[in-house]
């Protein structure tokens, strides 16, 4: 992939996880279970074009069509939403500064930005604040800024201080308190920031780059290694420091990530539809919790949505609809050997609120690299290990 930069991004699939007591050996190693945090609308449109957004800054441009649906969705999204297009939505609660802010975990983002009291109330309303006065130490000359494709983003301040996630602390995080923050992110009042698990050579921090929570407390866990056990319409875990036996059946298929670009990026290969037989190959991808759909070249895309009855790729919803009674066949593709399958009932990510339903495998059209997201990560059990002379991802069944 030809890009070096990302911007992070908040979604309505984030989780919400709390520690639980986990067996301690060598150094810290302990699990955080998600818990439901509040409803939030489902809208494809503007899933896909927050995805466009937050990768904008390594080269994603959104289609067109994709532009259009996503403003029309805003627009009328609060007045035609039925209580059906309503999703749980999920965060984790750090401790931050002694303050607990829900925030969301990104493997693909690098920086630890929350709402703060130097956030102006008109765009902090209904959130929980970082108040760094009470325990922070200001990084003279340091800020922060993330922008995205269509004008929105977050800026401000970074300031040293505690962060506590589970058992383990991180005593001088580099915290990045946000200044001023876009519309995109106050409306969503239960999500308070981000904790990004991508590599810290993406940390958008200037004039030097600091370092993600995870590569601060990594020396001090048992392995250094996170896990994500995420469920489809349930409540999933995080690991940290140790692999969990019993969050998966076979065995754990690794394959070699590449850092270059900053994020968990792997090659995948062979696909296949239902019953049929596999072709193609899905190529250069990210493993991002921080994305809700999957984004995979065209080829696969229209292989799959043959299959599915009355499917359309839809110039009015920026992606791929079906009728929502629509039977949708799994979709399984091959890493490192090992192939792994996503439920055909996990690719029906939202109703459209018209009888029809919008599709959690998209094409990656203008985004140049595949993405796999949230839909993906809940069929499997994965593993970001960093216990190797080079990083690599684990993936195994649930």
């Amino acid at each position: 992939m030809q890009y070096s930069l990302t911007a992070a991004a908040l979604v309505a699939s984030a989780t919400l996880c709390l520690a639980a007591p986990a067996d301690i050996s060598k150094r810290s190693s302990f699990v955080v279970d998600q818990v439901a945090a509040g409803q939030v609308l489902k809208s494809g449109p503007i899933q896909m074009m927050q995805t466009y957004n937050k990768y904008a800054k390594v080269g994603a441009v959104a289609p067109s069509a994709v532009v259009d649906a996503a403003a029309a969705a805003k627009q009328s999204g609060s007045v035609s939403a039925n209580p059906e297009q309503y999703d749980q939505s999920y965060l984790c609660p750090v401790s931050v500064g002694g303050q607990t802010l829900n925030l969301d975990f990104d493997t693909g983002s690098a920086d630890l930005w929350v709402f703060s009291t130097l956030t102006p109330s008109s765009q902090s309303s209904g959130h929980a604040k970082y108040n760094p006065s009470t325990s922070g130490t200001k990084k003279s000359g340091y800020t922060w800024k993330i922008s995205y494709g269509d004008g929105s983003g977050a800026g401000g301040t970074v300031y040293s201080d505690k962060v506590v996630v589970g058992p383990v602390t991180a005593t001088s995080q580099a915290v990045e308190a946000a200044t001023s923050v876009s519309a995109q992110f106050t409306q969503d009042t239960d999500n308070d920031g981000l904790l990004g698990l991508a590599f810290s050579s993406i940390n958008t921090v200037q004039p030097q780059q600091q370092t993600t929570f995870f590569d601060t407390v990594k020396s001090s866990l048992a392995s250094p290694l996170f896990t994500a056990d995420l469920k489809h319409a349930a409540a999933g875990s995080y690991g940290f420091g140790y692999i969990d036996s019993s969050k998966y059946v076979g065995s754990i298929t690794y394959v070699p990530v590449s850092t270059a670009n900053g994020f968990w990026e792997f090659t995948a290969g062979a696909y296949a539809v239902g019953s049929g037989s596999s072709s193609g190959s899905i190529g250069d991808a990210i493993a991002d919790t921080g994305t809700s759909l999957m984004y995979i070249p065209t080829a696969a895309v229209t292989a799959y949505y043959k299959q599915v009855s009355g499917a359309q790729n839809s110039q009015n919803a920026g992606g791929y609809i079906f009728p929502c009674s629509s039977t949708l066949p799994n979709f399984k593709v091959t890493i490192g050997g090992a192939t792994y399958t996503v439920p055909g009932s996990y690719i029906n990510y939202a109703p459209n609120g018209d009888g029809t339903c919008f599709g959690g495998i998209q094409a990656n059209t203008g985004i140049g690299f595949t993405i796999f997201g949230d839909v993906f990560l809940k069929a499997v059990f994965a593993v970001f290990d960093q216990t190797q002379s080079s990083p690599r991802l684990g993936f195994a069944n649930q």
